[in-house]
């Protein structure tokens, strides 16, 4: 696969990725969805007029963190500390506060001061619009986040991915029109798995001043308004978004570079005209330093987590995989079992005692597929079994059990190894 790091935003580039042996291309952040248009364009018409290969899949970076440097080119890290963003290890220089200064004179930024910090990427407005465009896979990012991150952003973009596909070749709505992929529950889960604010990146065009808003470099979450009253121990304010008692919510005084009041709700009471009135667990905030004025965020929802919990947690695997066996052999002989994956991985175990002539009930493929295929509680399943027996044999049950768990235990070891990678001359 050619990575984001290749900075591939033309037909051209995509070429050259091919020529190196690439199968698949990540385009830059940078493109807009109509540059991806014209690249899956030109790599058509090349099929069609000269006769050419087929058209590259294309992969397109479709949430998490945007680099203010262009894709695959930041040597801020690298140059500042030693870190290499291009080898994951960005120490993200971006995220810091800045001084701006013209003309030899520092400029007065009030509360926007992280001037290189851009919004993460959120493309599920525009996810038809990928779509339609032929985007063959996406991207999200996942540098340094928790189980309960990749749990939630997979889920919202699988499901958007779902709904336009049951309404058939990606017409669920409009060009541009979210339709019905985004929605607020969505938007919700999205900003509390981890968010700058979110924003559509590249993909509609250039418009840096949303891109950056240039206010914090950290997670947020989910906007809940502005303090308009700090009593002895509560606030008040009009909530913009879902709160509850349980919820974590820190206080926004425009200084994230700063330690931040916040904790977690202990009652919500409702006021007249939409405000309400928040109180927290004794000693969990300090009063004299949330100000009128400070914006509130909710940082974490422990219903959610533990709803996301459920879908990784526990000993089951959630998902299995195809495993084709095979066996071998003849009367008096050891019998040989062949084991395949779908990415050519193969283990082979034999038998401790030899095949016999079956007096009663000899083995047949459905009698060794009801033996063999007893997975469960492995990340496996039975695919077909090839039968190269000479008819008539008779092994134990407990052997033949004996060979699956021997076997499956040996390619869960194989698919743990590490591939070794060989070099070879073109």
């Amino acid at each position: 696969h050619g990575s984001t790091q290749l900075t591939v935003t033309s037909p051209a580039g995509v070429e050259f990725a091919r020529s190196l042996g690439c199968e698949l291309v990540v385009l830059a952040r940078e493109n807009s969805i109509r540059e991806i248009e014209a690249i899956q364009s030109a790599q058509r018409d090349r099929v069609s007029v000269a006769g050419g290969p087929e058209p590259l899949p294309l992969e397109v970076f479709v949430h998490g963190a945007l680099c203010v440097a262009y894709s695959g080119q930041c040597l801020t890290s690298e140059s500042l500390g030693g870190r290499s963003a291009n080898r994951g290890e960005c120490a993200q220089a971006c995220r810091m506060p800045y001084e701006l200064v013209s003309d030899g004179k520092t400029v007065d930024l009030g509360d926007r001061r992280y001037l290189l910090s851009p919004q993460d990427l959120s493309g599920l407005e525009v996810l038809p619009d990928l779509v339609r465009a032929g985007v063959r896979s996406l991207k999200i990012e996942g540098r340094l986040k928790s189980p309960e991150y990749v749990a939630s952003i997979t889920r919202v973009y699988r499901r958007a991915l779902d709904r336009i596909a049951a309404a058939g070749s990606g017409n669920a709505s409009a060009p541009g029109d979210s339709g019905t992929v985004s929605s607020p529950e969505a938007r919700y889960e999205l900003e509390m798995a981890f968010s700058r604010g979110l924003y559509t990146g590249w993909f509609r065009g250039i418009n840096n001043q949303e891109l950056a808003h240039a206010r914090f470099g950290k997670k947020r979450g989910v906007y809940l308004g502005e303090v308009s009253a700090v009593g002895p121990n509560a606030v008040r304010l009009r909530l913009e978004g879902p709160l509850k008692p349980g919820d974590g919510v820190g206080f926004d005084a425009g200084r994230p570079d700063l330690p931040e009041e916040g904790g977690r709700i202990y009652g919500v009471r409702p006021l007249r005209d939409g405000f309400v009135e928040l109180t927290f667990g004794s000693g969990a905030v300090d009063f004299h330093r949330v100000q009128v004025g400070h914006r509130l965020w909710k940082t974490d929802d422990p219903e959610l987590n533990r709803d996301l919990r459920k879908t990784f947690e526990g000993d089951a695997p959630r998902q299995t995989r195809p495993l084709r066996f095979e066996v071998h052999g003849a009367a008096g002989t050891t019998m040989t079992l062949i084991v395949r994956d779908t990415e050519g991985r193969v283990v082979q175990v034999s038998s401790t005692i030899p095949l016999a002539v079956a007096q009663k009930r000899p083995m047949t493929a459905e009698s060794l597929g009801e033996s063999l295929g007893r997975l469960g509680g492995t990340p496996f399943h039975l695919g077909d079994i090839g039968m190269h027996l000479e008819e008539g044999l008779i092994l134990p049950v407990s052997e033949l059990n004996r060979l699956r768990r021997e076997a499956v235990g040996q390619m869960g070891i194989a698919r743990a190894t590490p591939r070794r990678w060989e070099l070879l001359p073109r």
